[in-house]
């Protein structure tokens, strides 16, 4: 079965945490599932559950150049930002997409207090070995 790089998924900095730009913060990824698509030869559909802690973060990053994600909030409350957007708080229940080529600069839990947990689901080139790319 693929597995992420720890960075995988939903990951960004968020400025004055007082940590490594490249290194996750009190989070986990965990890989759910990976399936080959059967109607869409050379195309995977990969599920990425992240955990983060009060606090919690991960590094800056973009996906893998075929990725089209799509993210949900399944517990708390996440802070996100993609491209220039503008930085947005997603509550469970509520969801985001990802474009391949889209550049992830902030994905950390809101909460300094509460667990935050969303699901990352990738339809990503089935040679894609690596999801997400911490910038450097």
């Amino acid at each position: 079965m693929f597995r992420p790089t720890v960075a995988a998924i939903c990951v960004a900095l968020v400025a004055g945490t007082g940590f490594a730009a490249d290194k996750p913060h009190n989070a986990k990824v965990t890989t759910v599932f990976d399936h080959k698509l059967p109607n869409v030869p050379g195309k995977s559909m990969r599920g990425v559950l992240v955990e983060y802690g009060p606090g919690g973060s991960n590094p800056s990053h973009t996906h893998a150049k075929s990725a089209f994600i799509y993210a949900t909030v399944i517990e708390g409350r996440i802070k996100c930002q993609i491209n220039d957007g503008e930085l947005k708080v997603y509550n469970t229940g509520e969801n985001w997409i990802e474009s391949p080529g889209d550049h992830h600069l902030v994905s950390a839990n809101a909460s300094e207090t509460e667990n935050a947990k969303i699901l990352a689901v990738f339809v990503v080139d089935t040679e894609e070995t690596e999801l997400t790319i911490p910038d450097k």
